[in-house]
């Protein structure tokens, strides 16, 4: 299928901004009395983690806690099963760490709940993509299908611009595709009716509609395989982000948990477990490559645009 204008908006809106998407299992442990103050000058040895369920949970149990448990430290993990409590428990100190959230979504976030914490570093993310439901192929669309889709508002953003993606449904000329609504679709061309369901309830979903926009995370968390979608966002720029209050980001114990998550050992550890996944820029890997990419495709098509116009004005005016 081919790729529209659109999307080629989005990366270059998103590169721009420096991007990165979400992710939700029970507390697997009991969050501590209160996280540690900030610049501890290297004393702090307990680091309280926050994920959602899944993979960014698997990757701290697996990996990162052993690797900080060799360095003298002490580690727990909470798990949530939304998008809401893990910010706020990091701002009030029930968490040293969190790790489930694309830039866009952490930005809005701590605009409106006034939080002062900061993204530190990208972690290995798997993509956001369109399942199968009663549907099992792009190809049985038809009119009046029925797409679940995440209900707040970043990830909403994006299963629109998939949707257009798709063509089944197209934006407004112009519109912000980190921002677009409901209100930015111009033209519903399949009568799609989206129905907006938190995140953790879209793979349960599939049973009752055509198809489903799931974020990697559950997807994985729920047994699905990233094989299995039928369209994926191809867009690198919501790679994840670990975020952390602000006061801490130049801490001893921040500095060992990035390079926990950049180590040698990790980086492998990803490739196999998470083969698919769209990795951290910082690796120099497929992440950067695939945003240089979309970068050149942008500055190609606008150039096109430009030229189509100019060749447009010029016969106008004969």
């Amino acid at each position: 299928m081919q790729t529209n204008t659109f999307f080629k908006t989005l990366s270059a809106a998103a590169l721009a901004v420096v991007l990165a998407a979400c992710g939700g299992q029970k507390d697997s442990t009991p969050a501590a009395s209160a996280a540690s103050p900030a610049a501890d000058n290297g004393a702090k040895k307990e680091i309280v983690f926050g994920t959602t369920v899944g993979d960014f949970g698997d990757m701290v149990k697996d990996q990162i806690k052993p690797a900080l448990e060799k360095k003298g430290y002490t580690v727990k993990l909470v798990e949530f099963t939304d998008y809401v409590r893990p910010n706020l428990a990091l701002a009030e100190g029930e968490l040293d760490i969190n790790i489930f959230q694309h830039k866009p979504y952490l930005d809005d976030f701590k605009k409106e709940h006034k939080l002062d914490i900061t993204e530190v570093f990208q972690v290995p993310t798997a993509p956001l993509g369109l399942y199968p439901g009663k549907l099992k192929s792009l190809d049985e669309v038809k009119d009046g299908s029925s797409v679940s889709a995440p209900n707040d508002p970043s990830n909403f953003a994006r299963a629109l611009v998939m949707l257009n993606e798709l063509g089944w449904v197209k934006l407004k000329d112009g519109v912000n595709p980190l921002t677009a609504s409901k209100a930015d679709i111009a033209e519903n061309l399949k009568n799609i009716k989206i129905v907006e369901l938190e995140a953790a309830q879209l793979p349960r979903s599939r049973a009752d509609v055509d198809f489903a926009v799931v974020n990697g995370n559950y997807a994985m968390s729920s047994g699905m395989k990233l094989t299995e979608s039928l369209f994926q966002e191809p867009s690198f720029a919501y790679v994840n982000w670990a975020a952390v209050k602000t006061a801490d980001k130049d801490s001893q114990w921040l500095k060992d948990v990035t390079e926990a998550y950049n180590s040698d050992e990790f980086k492998a550890y990803a490739r196999q477990r998470f083969a698919g996944y769209k990795y951290p820029a910082a690796w120099g890997e497929n992440a950067a490559a695939g945003a240089k990419a979309e970068a050149a495709s942008t500055a190609s098509a606008a150039s096109a645009t430009a030229a189509s116009a100019a060749n447009s004005g010029a016969s106008a005016a004969k």
